[in-house]
């Protein structure tokens, strides 16, 4: 039993919106990092290239056992998505408005890693020792020296294995797509309803690879990362639907719906298939007008994914959550807001068993588990 925990720095997300309105038309752009979102650090390494290395190096016949040596391995990966959006509304009439705009996606990425495998102290003797001893109890007329020159020519390919299951990874990957993005608005009195719809985004990343060593046995693994590959990994489509009630000239409330159809959105080797549906969200909140400088809110968070076994990975794993988060609103001037926040998110566990782990022929289980936590701080300025 094993833990490897990977910790994600994302000390600063930023983003800038901007709105321009002129009669029945708004002009909006902003700037942010729409996906990824920080670097995750693995310093223990990951299972699957280390059961990869073990594989290789023990068998039934081998005197060398996973107690007799030591894993140096460490994995880290990054993943930014910039996003560059503009868009138009325009008000139909005083109960309905549309939009229309699009967003550039801009990825980049990559992922650095390596694993080796050295005896412990003293474990090289010990061993040397042992294949002497059953050298001359198999040939009771062989000396010592004789014995000891044929113990080298046995171990040395034994202690080669420990060579052969070097890993090393060092690989960038980029790429971009385009995503077209619909909405409308309703209002009604106290009744506020809205939808949006963005379109899928094709988009391929492409690896540049500056260094990549592995064994035969990790060549699953690696394929991937090899230099000038192309892998899919589109933004899937998403539908938006919302309401909010003015309950009280300070009290409103409202709720919303998301559904992200990832079975339909390419990824690496074709993994979406595995998924059992898309992504549904459910989401609550609550604004109160405490006085007229100071409004406060709570919110929640539901989501749920379509997952299955083959679509987990120790490089790319999702679980079920559910968020909770605080938040409140100071105006500074008649102009000039300050906004602040904390949410946290509570992930369920996903377990994963295998009769083959990792390529191992040996049944394993692996348990996929996050933790989260995020402070939010704005501006808004009304000119």
């Amino acid at each position: 039993v094993r833990n490897y925990e990977g910790k994600a720095s994302a000390p600063v997300i930023p983003s800038v919106h901007a709105v321009y309105k002129n009669g029945d038309w708004a002009f909006s752009g902003s700037f942010a990092i729409v996906g990824g979102g920080g670097k995750a650090s693995f310093n223990t390494g990951l299972p699957m290239f280390d059961a990869a290395a073990i594989g290789l190096v023990n068998s039934p016949s081998d005197m060398l056992k996973p107690n007799m040596y030591n894993i140096n391995s460490a994995m880290e990966g990054r993943q930014y998505i910039y996003g560059f959006q503009l868009g138009a509304s325009y008000k139909i009439n005083e109960h309905f408005s549309v939009f229309a705009g699009a967003r550039m996606n801009y990825f980049t990425g990559g992922y650095k890693g390596h694993l080796n495998i050295s005896l412990k102290e003293g474990v090289a003797q010990q061993l040397g020792a042992a294949i002497v001893q059953q050298i001359m109890a198999a040939n009771p007329g062989m000396s010592l020296e004789q014995a000891t020159l044929a113990a080298q020519a046995q171990s040395g390919p034994l202690l080669q294995k420990l060579d052969d299951t070097k890993i090393e990874l060092d690989c960038d990957q980029t790429g971009w797509g385009l995503t077209p993005i619909i909405g409308v608005d309703a209002k009604f009195g106290k009744l506020n309803l809205a939808a949006k719809y963005e379109f899928k985004a094709n988009m391929n990343i492409e690896n540049n690879t500056h260094k990549l060593e592995f064994p035969d046995a990790a060549a699953a693994y690696m394929a991937p990362y090899q230099h000038g590959v192309n892998t899919p990994s589109d933004l899937p489509s998403m539908l938006s639907v919302a309401a909010s009630y003015e309950f009280l000239p300070s009290l409103r409330a409202s709720v919303e719906y998301h559904f992200f159809d990832d079975k339909k959105a390419g990824m690496a080797g074709g993994k979406q298939k595995e998924l059992e549906r898309g992504t549904n969200e459910y989401l609550f909140g609550i604004e109160w007008d405490v006085i007229k400088r100071l409004t406060i809110s709570g919110g929640a968070q539901i989501t749920d994914y379509g997952l299955s076994d083959n679509f987990q990975s120790d490089v790319s794993f999702s679980c079920d959550s559910y968020s909770l988060g605080f938040g409140a609103k100071v105006m500074l001037s008649e102009k000039m807001a300050l906004n602040v926040g904390y949410m946290w998110t509570n992930y369920h566990d996903y377990t994963k068993k295998s009769e083959n782990y990792c390529g191992t022929n040996l049944p394993g289980t692996n348990v996929y588990s996050r933790t989260n936590k995020v402070f939010g701080l704005s501006l808004d300025y009304a000119f």
